[in-house]
């Protein structure tokens, strides 16, 4: 297991490579060129001067989080295929300066969604909560108008404002676009990106759907052990991968992400392990790591990683905000390091069941 830390870039984060390295274990960095528009090609000089900045402070940078698909591919429509070209030739140059796994996702409009940035639980401390009831109330223009496109001063991914300024153009769109419309155009994607990224010794990590399930009517579809079982079956290659996320399948009681990890893990390059508190009427909030303070069964999963002698990257994903700390929501500093210690204890704990049995 390689223990990593999402970075935002030296201009878009509250958080530096130099208090990153005061966290133990942490032995990479989950990057990404976030200003470069969904469609375009990452200019390579970008890629280097990243890369470079991120080895000099003592990380390697072979996590990529996420190159985004444009909404273009998603629909199915003419003007894909020069997008697709784009997204080859960015593998490929990311493979160039070490990127061995690049994380995406495939969700319509927003990638992933909340209702509440800063929820405050009850020690004080405010996290990012979904309120299943305020969804079925409100529309995705007075969503995005509450949390506005910034949040001090910091860009919130998956809403970049390219985005959000077409939102009902984008809307109209999907009207008539189906689950299996979708998934056709993901086979689509797939068939055209996976040759070039296991030519070039990258895995494609799709990411869940966050949370997993259809809002505001529009389709999702990596939202369950089935789905991923359909998603690998797509394209019969180790490129076609999966980003597994404890807290975006977690937030849905029915996933079991144990069944999952056992039944992938040759496919799971890349885990994101955090933990999420369910409520009856499907609302969750993003709590800590800590398996008390959740519904996930975060110790299992690290057991089950273990067992399966899993050897990829790991983060904490995200966070709650504490101790008064001003950052991007669900990514601030304390509280994903207090997690990634407590995900390497358990892992050291296994590790010395391991070597006990070994004598």
């Amino acid at each position: 297991m390689r223990m990593t830390f999402r970075w935002y870039g030296r201009d878009n984060d509250t958080i530096s490579l130099k208090m990153i390295r005061q966290i133990p274990g942490v032995k990479g960095i989950v990057w990404a060129l976030h200003d470069i528009p969904a469609g375009e090609a990452w200019p390579e000089e970008r890629i280097a001067d990243e890369v470079s900045y991120i080895k000099e402070n003592g990380f390697d940078a072979e996590v990529v989080e996420s190159v985004n698909v444009h909404e273009s591919i998603k629909l199915g429509i003419s003007e894909r295929d020069s997008y697709i070209e784009n997204y080859k030739e960015t593998i490929i140059r990311l493979s160039k300066h070490g990127v061995k796994v690049i994380c995406y996702n495939f969700m319509p409009v927003f990638d992933w969604l909340r209702t509440d940035l800063h929820k405050e639980l009850p020690d004080g401390s405010t996290a990012l909560y979904f309120d299943k009831n305020k969804i079925a109330h409100i529309t995705p223009q007075q969503l995005v108008d509450e949390f506005g496109q910034r949040n001090d001063g910091l860009t919130l991914p998956g809403w970049e404002p390219e985005r959000l300024t077409r939102l009902k153009e984008l809307f109209d769109q999907y009207t008539d676009v189906s689950e299996d419309d979708l998934w056709e155009n993901l086979k689509y994607f797939l068939k055209a990106i996976v040759p070039v990224a296991e030519a070039h010794g990258i895995k494609m990590a799709i990411h869940p759907d966050d949370p997993p399930f259809s809002i505001f009517g529009l389709p999702r579809i990596i939202t369950s052990q089935e789905n991923l079982r359909k998603l690998i079956n797509l394209i019969d290659s180790p490129s076609n991968a999966i980003t597994l996320c404890s807290g975006s399948l977690g937030s849905v009681e029915t996933n079991d992400i144990i069944s999952m990890i056992n039944e992938f893990q040759e496919r799971i390059p890349f885990a994101h392990v955090r933990n999420v508190k369910r409520f009856e009427d499907g609302s969750f909030v993003e709590s800590s790591h800590w398996i008390e303070d959740g519904s996930v069964d975060i110790v299992g999963i690290m057991q089950a990683y273990h067992e399966n002698n899993f050897i990829g990257y790991v983060r904490p994903d995200h966070g709650r905000h504490i101790w008064n700390e001003v950052c991007r929501p669900g990514y601030g500093l304390y509280d994903r390091a207090l997690g990634i210690m407590y995900l390497l204890g358990i892992w050291d704990s296994e590790n010395n069941k391991r070597n006990t049995q070994l004598f």
